[in-house]
């Protein structure tokens, strides 16, 4: 195996090119004068540090490998280059590693591409792709992986596009996770037409749409106001699917319950109980805010008897419900019979409900106020009931008339 040799003078013309764009002083390198530069003083601290070893002959030697902790050293400076915004000296330096015998690996690709994606170089992203398909490395699936990742967290969904369809051209395999991103990210992204139909490419790639696609897949549907296309959607995936939870049924009883059709959601949550799915915190406050925007007070107080049973604790969501019903109907004085069924009425406030509820339903009063109250005073022991006490008093006082003479 040979050794690349790199020699100090390789490097001076894009620390001299980055030293005329700050300024800055001359400082020697191998007593050699070069200017000073935020890439200059990095080398002078790795070199303090020992993390860059130049060794005090006049070329610096890298294994092929990568293994030696001199390549390792040059890759952390190239790095650091497209991390802070040097990206002409970055380029350089891939090039000149590139034209070179030695071989770049997949973590330094990698690292690279991330890199440029979060400055939102996304044509360097294209370049290094083009570079290394020209080289035919074995890893190649892997880059176009990444670079799909990279160009949809940009929401750059045309360059996204070519480069899966680059991809399949070539004959690589398109994996779940890279599929499921390829979802996401066009519900993020794209327009709601742009999404079902990258959800339909997924469908005929028999791969299978993963907990995080179906979250952003409803998501979408949830901002939109397409409940009737979550519900859609939602079948199509299969309600049977047990590996994601309660995750689809909650979705499709939240569909119903923010247009308020009762009877709908009665039937579907009882569908959920035939097929066999044990309703958790989520499915129980999706129906409790329902009962509780109708003003069911029978069907909710049904509804935490079910809780009870089933020993799903009640969280922040629940109380909110319970109370915000009687408050809204002036009913305040019967709320304390209503709390003889909540069996952490003086356990630490938490909400442990799925945060997509309150996409499409939103947050009640007490919700909101409680939030407001334990980030006000985070130093107070707060309990649901304190919660609670001060809000009923709060609403009390709402209610008073003050006549000013």
């Amino acid at each position: 195996m040979g050794a690349w040799h790199l020699s100090p003078d390789s490097l001076l013309p894009w620390l001299h090119k980055s030293a005329k764009q700050t300024h800055s002083n001359l400082v020697s390198f191998h007593n050699k004068p070069i200017p000073t530069s935020p890439l200059t003083k990095m080398i002078n601290q790795h070199n303090q540090t020992k993390l860059l070893r130049i060794k005090q002959s006049s070329q610096v030697t890298t294994s092929i490998s990568g293994s030696d902790s001199n390549s390792t050293d040059f890759n952390a400076i190239m790095l650091f280059c497209a991390e802070n915004g040097y990206v002409t000296e970055a380029q350089m330096l891939w090039d000149e590693t590139l034209n070179s015998s030695f071989i770049p690996n997949l973590n330094l690709v990698s690292s690279l591409m991330i890199a440029y994606a979060k400055t939102g170089h996304f044509d360097l992203i294209c370049q290094i792709l083009s570079q290394i398909r020209n080289r035919s490395f074995n890893w190649l699936p892997q880059v176009y992986s990444l670079a799909i990742k990279c160009f949809g967290m940009g929401g750059q969904l045309d360059c996204m596009e070519c480069t899966l369809n680059d991809m399949v051209s070539m004959g690589f395999r398109v994996d779940s996770v890279t599929g499921n991103a390829y979802v996401v990210y066009y519900s993020l992204f794209g327009s709601l037409a742009e999404m079902e139909v990258a959800y339909g490419r997924l469908k005929k790639s028999r791969i299978l749409l993963e907990e995080e696609g179906i979250r952003a897949v409803s998501l979408a549907y949830i901002k939109e106001n397409k409940f009737f296309k979550l519900g859609e959607f939602l079948r199509d995936v299969g309600l049977g699917r047990r590996n994601v939870g309660n995750l689809l049924w909650n979705l499709l009883l939240l569909s119903y319950a923010a247009k308020f059709k009762m009877k709908s959601l009665q039937r579907e949550f009882l569908a959920m109980l035939a097929a066999g799915f044990r309703p958790d915190l989520t499915t129980f406050n999706i129906r409790a805010l329902a009962f509780s925007k109708m003003s069911l007070f029978w069907d909710l107080h049904l509804s935490l008897d079910h809780m009870r049973h089933e020993n799903v604790v009640p969280d922040l969501v629940t109380y909110g419900c319970l109370a915000d019903t009687y408050m809204d109907k002036r009913m305040g004085r019967n709320l304390d019979f209503a709390l003889q069924k909540m069996i952490n009425l003086n356990e630490c406030p938490s909400v442990a409900t799925d945060h997509f509820v309150f996409e499409a339903m939103g947050k009640g009063e007490f919700h909101v106020n409680s939030e407001a109250s334990m980030e006000f005073n985070n130093h107070k022991n707060w309990t649901y009931k304190k919660l609670i006490a001060v809000h009923v008093k709060k609403r009390h006082r709402s209610n008073q008339i003050f006549w000013n003479y």
